[in-house]
């Protein structure tokens, strides 16, 4: 049924509006600003992390355990095309980057450094960084919003991906610095396997021996931050060559989604051989 619901989820993705129902976090902030309210909490960012992703993750296992008794768990089917959506990404990195491209194929270097700031949230000191940051943006876009959550729903099912996005969300929309450290480094943890797999997939599907020298150093280091690594590893991945305003600025943007396409077809495929075989 997982490899189901993975297949469902690209559909739901691709050709539906579905997702934008779905994904409505409304509850959920109401919840974390009750929790920021309260003084208890307050005082313990463990207790409110508590309240804000194990309390949605018992409900949802209740409920799962309740559909999984009857018609040998197929009940449970929506629940987890639902949640599996719901833990995607928010927003479409092509779409914030659509003026950051516009200004940068007309080489007009002062809005595209208005808009990154503005849509991107990235600042950069000249314009080879610029574009870096555009780069490492959409990458770690595509990494946090699509493949983190379908290597945890794989891995250990719906709740681990719910949590991946609870944890994501709180560490976004969170007031208390505290609270937004711990679950920083919760994320920390999640991100740290799924990453270095993602970056091993750009080394099968884009340049090895560019992408092996970027791990080799980083594999093992727990301190690298996964934006960091993720989009050192896409760079490396493509070649770039020297950082030009234009069109080829724009075409490394495009040769990186393709490098996510590419390294998303080769997960579909190892998932589908990893279902055949067992």
């Amino acid at each position: 049924m997982s490899f189901l619901v993975l297949l469902l989820v690209l559909w739901v993705e691709k050709f539906s509006s579905w997702r934008a129902k779905i994904q409505q976090d409304g509850p959920w902030l109401r919840l974390l600003g009750w929790s920021e309210r309260q003084g208890a909490f307050g005082h313990n960012p463990w207790l409110s992390l508590a309240v804000l992703v194990l309390l949605p993750l018992a409900a949802l296992a209740v409920l799962l355990a309740i559909l999984g008794v009857t018609l040998h768990g197929w009940l449970a089917l929506p629940v987890h095309l639902w949640v599996l959506v719901y833990a995607l990404g928010r927003g479409d990195p092509l779409v914030a980057l659509g003026p950051f491209r516009d200004a940068w194929r007309r080489e007009d270097v002062e809005a595209a450094y208005l808009v990154a700031q503005r849509d991107l949230g990235v600042e950069a000191a000249d314009e080879d960084s610029l574009l870096q940051s555009a780069q490492g943006f959409l990458l770690w876009q595509g990494y946090q919003s699509f493949f983190a959550v379908i290597f945890w729903y794989a891995l250990l099912g719906p709740l681990a991906a719910l949590a991946y996005r609870l944890l994501a969300l709180t560490g976004e929309h969170a007031q208390d610095p505290s609270l937004r450290a711990r679950a920083g480094q919760w994320r920390h943890a999640f991100d740290w396997l799924p990453v270095r797999l993602l970056a091993a997939s750009f080394a099968l599907v884009g340049s090895f021996v560019a992408v092996s020298r970027v791990l080799l150093h980083e594999l093992l280091n727990w301190n690298v931050s996964a934006a960091q690594l993720i989009a050192n590893s896409g760079r490396a991945a493509e070649e770039f060559g020297p950082t030009t305003l234009g069109e080829s600025g724009v075409s490394s943007l495009d040769g990186l989604w393709q490098l996510l396409v590419r390294a998303g077809v080769f997960w579909y495929a190892g998932f589908a051989l990893w279902t055949l075989l067992f």
